[in-house]
Protein backbone atom coordinates (compact mmCIF):
# COMPACT_ATOMS: atom_id res chain seq x y z
CA UNK A 1 0.00 0.00 0.00
CA UNK A 2 1.29 3.49 -1.01
CA UNK A 3 0.75 5.82 1.59
CA UNK A 4 -1.67 8.13 -0.33
CA UNK A 5 -3.89 4.85 0.24
CA UNK A 6 -3.35 4.40 3.68
CA UNK A 7 -3.92 7.92 4.40
CA UNK A 8 -7.16 7.79 3.01
CA UNK A 9 -7.95 4.65 5.05
CA UNK A 10 -6.87 6.47 8.23
CA UNK A 11 -9.25 9.33 7.41
CA UNK A 12 -12.39 6.30 6.60
CA UNK A 13 -11.51 4.64 9.85
CA UNK A 14 -11.61 8.05 11.79
CA UNK A 15 -14.93 8.64 10.05
CA UNK A 16 -16.39 5.39 11.49
CA UNK A 17 -15.20 5.53 14.71
CA UNK A 18 -16.12 9.17 15.22
CA UNK A 19 -19.92 8.24 14.59
CA UNK A 20 -19.29 4.88 16.95
CA UNK A 21 -18.16 7.38 19.49
CA UNK A 22 -20.73 9.60 19.08
CA UNK A 23 -23.20 6.79 19.28
CA UNK A 24 -22.16 5.70 22.20
CA UNK A 25 -21.59 9.11 23.77
CA UNK A 26 -25.71 9.50 23.44
CA UNK A 27 -26.50 5.87 24.81
CA UNK A 28 -24.15 6.25 27.27
CA UNK A 29 -25.95 9.69 28.29
CA UNK A 30 -29.59 8.70 28.12
CA UNK A 31 -28.86 5.40 30.71
CA UNK A 32 -27.42 8.17 32.66
CA UNK A 33 -29.99 10.29 32.80
CA UNK A 34 -32.68 7.22 33.44
CA UNK A 35 -30.01 6.46 36.41
CA UNK A 36 -29.99 10.32 38.01
CA UNK A 37 -33.83 10.17 37.59
CA UNK A 38 -34.37 7.02 39.25
CA UNK A 39 -32.27 7.31 42.16
CA UNK A 40 -33.79 10.83 42.50
CA UNK A 41 -37.05 9.10 43.30
CA UNK A 42 -35.31 6.36 45.22
CA UNK A 43 -34.18 8.35 47.54
CA UNK A 44 -37.41 10.27 47.96
CA UNK A 45 -38.79 6.83 49.30
CA UNK A 46 -36.29 5.64 51.52
CA UNK A 47 -36.30 8.77 53.57
CA UNK A 48 -36.70 8.41 57.41
CA UNK A 49 -39.56 8.24 59.00
CA UNK A 50 -40.19 11.25 61.52
CA UNK A 51 -39.40 9.80 65.04
CA UNK A 52 -41.29 11.37 68.18
CA UNK A 53 -39.67 13.48 70.50
CA UNK A 54 -37.87 12.15 73.30
CA UNK A 55 -38.86 14.00 76.59
CA UNK A 56 -35.96 14.66 79.23
CA UNK A 57 -35.58 12.35 82.20
CA UNK A 58 -33.15 14.34 84.03
CA UNK A 59 -32.75 17.78 85.07
CA UNK A 60 -30.68 19.70 86.82
CA UNK A 61 -32.08 20.99 89.94
CA UNK A 62 -29.41 24.36 89.96
CA UNK A 63 -30.72 25.12 86.16
CA UNK A 64 -33.98 23.47 85.28
CA UNK A 65 -33.47 24.61 81.28
CA UNK A 66 -30.56 22.09 81.09
CA UNK A 67 -32.04 18.28 81.08
CA UNK A 68 -30.72 15.00 79.70
CA UNK A 69 -33.30 12.48 77.72
CA UNK A 70 -30.87 9.73 79.01
CA UNK A 71 -29.53 9.32 75.41
CA UNK A 72 -26.30 9.56 74.15
CA UNK A 73 -23.41 11.47 76.47
CA UNK A 74 -24.02 12.69 79.87
CA UNK A 75 -23.75 16.06 80.06
CA UNK A 76 -20.86 18.04 81.96
CA UNK A 77 -22.99 19.17 84.50
CA UNK A 78 -24.68 15.23 85.73
CA UNK A 79 -20.74 13.91 85.25
CA UNK A 80 -19.95 16.83 87.77
CA UNK A 81 -22.62 15.98 90.22
CA UNK A 82 -22.42 12.10 89.70
CA UNK A 83 -18.49 12.48 90.87
CA UNK A 84 -19.48 14.47 94.01
CA UNK A 85 -21.53 11.44 94.85
CA UNK A 86 -24.96 11.89 93.82
CA UNK A 87 -26.99 9.41 91.81
CA UNK A 88 -28.57 9.46 88.96
CA UNK A 89 -31.87 8.81 90.45
CA UNK A 90 -31.53 12.19 92.20
CA UNK A 91 -32.01 14.16 89.17
CA UNK A 92 -34.99 12.24 87.74
CA UNK A 93 -37.82 14.36 86.50
CA UNK A 94 -40.72 13.36 88.06
CA UNK A 95 -44.11 13.04 86.34
CA UNK A 96 -46.41 16.27 87.79
CA UNK A 97 -49.22 13.42 88.98
CA UNK A 98 -46.96 11.35 90.87
CA UNK A 99 -45.98 14.66 92.80
CA UNK A 100 -46.97 14.57 96.32
CA UNK A 101 -48.80 11.46 95.95
CA UNK A 102 -46.96 7.93 97.30
CA UNK A 103 -45.31 5.66 94.96
CA UNK A 104 -46.75 2.83 95.54
CA UNK A 105 -50.20 2.20 93.85
CA UNK A 106 -53.06 1.63 95.86
CA UNK A 107 -54.58 -1.80 95.41
CA UNK A 108 -58.63 -1.90 95.24
CA UNK A 109 -60.58 -3.05 97.94
CA UNK A 110 -62.45 -6.53 96.97
CA UNK A 111 -65.91 -6.86 97.71
CA UNK A 112 -66.67 -8.87 100.30
CA UNK A 113 -67.85 -12.07 99.07
CA UNK A 114 -71.51 -13.21 99.16
CA UNK A 115 -72.54 -15.29 101.45
CA UNK A 116 -74.46 -18.57 100.71
CA UNK A 117 -77.71 -19.06 102.94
Amino acid sequence: MSIDELWALHLEIDVVLTRKISAKTNQLGRRLRLLESGASEAKIERERRPYPRVLPKYQNPEKPSETWAGRGKQPRWLTAQLRSGKTLEDFQIRPKRLIGKSRTRSRRKSKPALMAA
